[in-house]
């Protein structure tokens, strides 16, 4: 028997045909998880070039990366509560964040425990942490993936008078991030702390609102205080860090080898950043001096012993884990 197929089929075929890829492919596009990231740094942090530098691109075959920096998609502070309503599905948290959640976290707010960022990262994968880690899945259903290197707090003032003991803080009113463990660290370091959001502190530093903030030094010039402020005080209260944090739901829908890639490409993510902060601290007080900043350390022997009796008679400590201080210390 002879078919006969005229043009006018052929090219309804076809059409057919193409429609059914387009659908296709657009369907596989759909299915890709989007990974939005809301967090109060700046575009040009050293946390938020690692992670666009790395980790989109490492996750892109089944992700979409999107993050959106300087707190413009969730205000500073609610991006926890925003994951565990699953409104967001990535963040940049914080100890102090979380220990307003579970109070066992503030062990990591306390000035004077982690002494370096090799010691930070060190302890993040002793397996010292696996409780809290675990406890932040099971009450708030947000995974820690690792954890990000900020640097060394210094307190940076708009004031000239000289800094050497906490006593020569007192009065001072310095910023801090809103939370509580936030403000006692403040508080510890002899100041007047006041909370404040960080996309608030340069024009409150150059109002006199305030009279001092403490960050990193990379911080500190990434967000231009150097140009209404006029001295660094090298404290070094607090080697700060951040965990960079994933939806455990969104976590627990992907494949192994997903997981995988996705542990992996936050892990070199976070080093790139740490590496790329450690070489800016090593550089940045000579120029902060030429920007006209005087840079100086202060008696840090008076500084810690002030900063940790504070924390041990608090009632910080007594939510820590027993015993936990000493296995931190005896991580080398």
């Amino acid at each position: 028997m002879k078919i006969s197929i005229d043009r006018r089929t052929v090219i309804a075929a076809v059409a057919g045909l193409a429609a059914t890829v387009a659908f296709g492919a657009g369907a596989v596009a759909q299915q890709k998880v989007l990974l939005r990231l809301s967090s109060p740094a700046s575009a040009t942090d050293q946390r938020a070039l690692g992670l666009e530098k790395y980790f989109g691109p490492a996750v892109a075959d089944f992700a979409t990366f999107q993050p959106h920096w300087n707190a413009s998609l969730f205000k500073q502070g609610t991006e926890l509560e925003a994951i565990a309503r699953g409104n967001l599905e990535m963040s940049i948290a914080s100890a102090q964040e979380l220990s307003t959640i579970i109070p066992a976290w503030s062990i990591f707010t306390a000035g004077y425990l982690l002494r370096d960022a090799e010691h930070q990262k060190k302890v993040f994968s002793s397996g010292v942490m696996d409780d809290l880690k675990k406890q932040t899945e099971d009450k708030l259903g947000v995974k820690l993936l690792s954890v990000m290197y900020l640097g060394k707090r210094h307190v940076n003032l708009r004031t000239d008078k000289e800094v050497k003991t906490p006593d020569d803080l007192a009065g001072v009113k310095l910023r801090m991030p809103g939370s509580e463990a936030w403000l006692f660290l403040g508080k510890a370091l002899g100041a007047n702390p006041l909370p404040l959001a960080f996309t608030e502190v340069y024009t409150a530093l150059q109002t006199g609102a305030i009279d001092g903030q403490d960050n990193p030094l990379p911080t500190d010039k990434d967000a231009k205080f150097y140009e209404v402020t006029k001295q660094i005080v090298l404290t070094a209260h607090l080697v700060d860090q951040n965990y960079l944090t994933i939806s455990k739901k969104v976590w627990d829908g992907l494949t192994p080898a997903q997981q995988a890639t996705v542990q992996k490409a936050a892990d070199e993510a976070c080093e790139a950043a740490r590496r790329a902060q450690l070489a800016l601290e090593a550089e940045l007080e000579a120029f902060f001096k030429e920007k006209g900043l005087k840079v100086y350390a202060p008696d840090i022997d008076a500084f810690r012993k002030k900063v940790q009796a504070e924390y041990l008679a608090s009632k910080f400590a007594k939510d820590w884990p027993a015993g936990l201080v000493d296995k931190i210390n005896a991580i080398k």
